[in-house]
């Protein structure tokens, strides 16, 4: 059974195959592409997830990123040798959902690779705050401000609908972690904050003095837009 449809950009053929083999192992259909030009060249066909190396020969993959982007919410992940926070601070700044930095376990790719798609593809019902001015529809997977569509990440998405659905706690980041990861992963907590900043400036009228996401300093991030009654 095809679970889905995932294109793996990667100029190393060597680790393009494993990545391949471990992910149609899991009953994934997999397309490979090895430069940047191909890897956009495919992007009219829909894909189910990405996986994309930074580092290729003829194209920055952080444009890449850039361009995926503009016109779609696809899950994307950044396999890359850079290991600096501020390079996988980076890359989420830029759209894309998770950082992988190599050398990495296969088995651990699959298991982001599942997680992501858990989450992109979850559905509950829509939620309404602050008189209709944010509008959360799960079933449409669809972020709506001031009556207008806005462009959300998977990972954006999932990381909003967390604290929407409740409304006044707490989160740590380190629970923020688990929730769109799905499991503990060293590193990742200084990551929400740029998740949570991209998110604030698509729904904050001024994201420095936020009416929907509170940081709540030492701890973590809390809700607070006010639900509306059904």
């Amino acid at each position: 059974m095809n679970k889905g449809r995932i294109l793996v950009v990667e100029d190393e053929h060597k680790i393009s195959e494993i990545v391949k083999t471990y992910l149609e192992k899991e009953g994934f259909s997999v397309t490979t592409a090895s430069t940047g030009q191909d890897a956009v060249s495919l992007l009219r066909n829909k894909f189910d997830l990405i996986i994309l190396d930074l580092m290729l020969p003829d194209m920055d993959g952080e444009d890449i990123c850039r361009t995926i982007r503009q016109d779609a919410d696809v899950p994307i992940i950044m396999l890359t040798a850079k290991s600096e926070e501020d390079d996988r601070i980076k890359g989420l700044g830029m759209g894309a959902d998770d950082y992988v930095v190599k050398p990495f376990s296969p088995r651990e790719l699959v298991a982001r690779v599942k997680a992501l798609l858990r989450r992109s593809k979850g559905a509950r019902e829509s939620m309404s705050f602050n008189n209709g001015d944010l509008v959360i529809d799960s079933f449409r997977f669809e972020i709506k401000k001031g009556g207008a569509v806005v462009v959300f990440t998977p990972t954006e998405f999932k990381l909003l609908q967390c604290l929407a659905e409740r409304p006044g706690q707490i989160f740590s980041r380190l629970q923020l972690v688990n929730v769109i990861l799905g499991y503990d992963f060293e590193g990742y907590d200084r990551t929400i904050d740029a998740h949570i900043k991209n998110i604030r400036h698509k729904i904050e009228e001024d994201p420095r003095e936020p009416s929907y996401i509170k940081t709540v300093y030492g701890i973590g991030y809390k809700f607070i837009g006010t639900p509306d009654e059904d």
